[in-house]
């Protein structure tokens, strides 16, 4: 995080703590008395449509990626509740979606060249394939004439 409040999470891909929404809920699961009263979990918004520094093809790879997570208005939601203490959800939360967007960043692989077998090589399974269907046709019955 720098002084101006952005964050560089890949090359040419920033995000701004303007485009950052936090809102702290109650957490479910265990936590006695207190679980009723402080909230601790936090659901953190991220505005992936309207935000400037993600490219077109990052924000595209974004949204597949965050499935569910992304709504019907471009908004990438991350629920955090592993942790006690509204600080470490914090925390989790924009380390997810930081590590989501790391990995929208990332180039989709090259697609596969196509390539073919040499014509030695479908020679060689040629005979090896007769080779195996007349060790075969031994194994049948033995007439006695």
């Amino acid at each position: 995080m720098t002084s101006t409040g952005i964050t560089e999470i890949a090359p040419g891909v920033t995000v701004a703590e303007a485009d950052l929404e936090e809102q702290f809920i109650r957490s479910s699961g265990p936590g006695g008395q207190n679980v009723n009263k402080v909230a601790t979990a936090v659901q953190l918004r991220f505005d992936a449509l309207n935000a400037p520094g993600l490219p077109d093809a990052v924000r595209t790879r974004l949204f597949r990626l965050a499935g569910q997570r992304a709504t019907k208005e471009g908004t990438v939601i991350i629920e955090a509740s592993r942790y006690r203490t509204q600080e470490r959800n914090r925390e989790d939360a924009r380390e997810r979606l930081f590590a989501l967007i790391a990995e929208a960043a990332k180039p989709p692989p090259p697609p596969r060249k196509k390539t073919r077998p040499s014509k030695g090589a479908v020679e060689r399974r040629l005979k090896a394939k007769a080779g195996r269907s007349q060790l075969k046709k031994m194994r049948g019955r033995v007439d006695r004439e």
